[in-house]
């Protein structure tokens, strides 16, 4: 068969939608300034869609040193690979100052963070060494784990007893080949929004040799008193072993990095192909990270802000009746009972009549009959927003309940 009739006779799961998805459902355009309110389609909605957390996006300061840096560099500083002639000292110094926030001795500077994460794994392992992570990572660990030759092995979300049993193999496995344990899970899972059990993890250590890896995405700078993360928040920031996190979240921006001790950290410098091979991180970039770890570290109200309104949705949508699972963490999803049609019509009516937009989400990556509709809330909503929101909830939940979604025949 030719290669591209394969691709057009199998568009995969997403793409086999992508005749009605496409602009509305998926790759949908919100217009206008980073805001709670936003353009969609021409008509202002509220959106809980952004991963903004902090507000950081359109903060004054942060604006002003973007635009400053970009006019002083451009996006072209430094020109090459770090390794070969795109390094400087703020690149340096970001490093430096990332690695004191999150408790490390040292951080390496990634451009961004899927690609880093399947990087570090690379270079972390060979074929003798092990892997063993938690069932619900994210699709950047999966890949990376793919991508390794040796032994990989799947415990059962947040499940210790699982993990304790897959590490019982891992060690068998690696007294033979000489390798090592590699432990990977999430310090906050994205769609749940529960936490990874870092301190149950680490406790492991006692018991077995490994090293724990990590992807704190959605824990740096909205968890812990510092807002170091999970691990500060749990108490055991000094047990992770290798710490990732990116810029595209509580930073606003894009990058990412990964930190750990000094002799590891020179390690992934010298052997992270992703990075040895790619361009650096323009300079505007770096200037703007460095800007937003500052008011990260010296505005905890940007925090204190997130977690009234996260405090004040999540209280009041179980006070309503809804299930939003046993998230733990900013991320709020809303999980209800219902079918593909059902969603999409849901979504629809919540769009279109309600204005809100927040993402959806439907099988596989939820299991069959569930709806999650996912919430992202950011220091910057109100408390307007949110009984707005639970308002408009209450309804479209009351008219799945009747069975009225299934007779929808609404189109865009």
């Amino acid at each position: 068969m030719d290669l591209f009739e394969k691709l057009l006779a199998n568009r995969g799961p997403l793409g086999s939608h992508s005749h009605y998805a496409h602009g509305y459902f998926t790759f949908p355009k919100l217009e206008g300034e980073i805001a709670p309110r936003m353009t969609f389609r021409g008509k202002q909605v509220l959106t809980w869609s952004l991963n903004n957390y902090l507000g950081l996006a359109n903060h004054p300061e942060v604006r002003k040193v973007d635009a400053e840096a970009a006019a002083e560099y451009g996006m072209a500083l430094p020109m090459g690979a770090r390794i070969m002639s795109g390094n400087s000292n703020n690149h340096e110094r970001l490093e430096s100052e990332l690695a004191e926030f999150v408790q490390k001795e040292d951080a390496f500077l990634l451009n961004f963070g899927y690609q880093g994460v399947v990087s570090i794994i690379d270079a972390l392992v060979d074929r003798h060494d092990v892997i063993v992570y938690d069932a619900e990572s994210h699709a950047c660990i999966i890949d990376g784990v793919r991508l390794h030759q040796g032994k990989r092995f799947v415990y059962q979300h947040n499940d210790m007893e699982s993990l304790e049993k897959q590490l019982q193999r891992a060690t068998r496995l690696t007294n033979e080949t000489g390798g090592a344990i590699l432990v990977i899970t999430e310090g906050v899972f994205g769609m749940s929004g529960n936490l990874g059990k870092l301190k149950e993890v680490v406790a492991l250590k006692e018991k077995y040799s490994f090293r724990l890896f990590i992807d704190d995405a959605h824990g740096f700078g909205t968890m812990g008193a510092t807002g170091a993360g999970t691990g500060e928040h749990l108490g055991v920031q000094d047990g992770i072993d290798i710490y990732f996190s990116t810029f595209a979240k509580s930073m606003a921006s894009i990058g990412a990095f990964v930190a750990s001790n000094e002799q590891v950290i020179e390690y992934l410098r010298y052997n992270m192909r992703s990075q040895t091979y790619a361009k650096s991180l323009p300079m505007p970039l770096v200037v703007g990270a460095l800007k937003r770890l500052e008011l990260l570290r010296t505005k905890p109200e940007l925090k204190e802000n997130l977690w009234k309104v996260v405090n004040a949705l999540q209280s009041g949508l179980r006070e309503k009746g809804f299930n939003i699972g046993t998230t733990q963490s900013p991320v709020t999803p809303v999980l209800l009972n219902g079918q593909i049609p059902d969603a999409t019509a849901l979504t629809l009516d919540l769009r279109e009549n309600y204005n809100i937009f927040c993402s959806i989400v439907v099988y596989p990556v939820v299991p069959k009959d569930v709806i999650m509709l996912r919430l992202i809330p950011t220091a910057v909503h109100t408390m307007e927003d949110v009984a707005e929101t639970i308002a408009a909830f209450e309804a479209i939940s009351a008219k799945l309940d009747k069975g009225l979604y299934t007779k929808s025949s609404v189109a865009v």
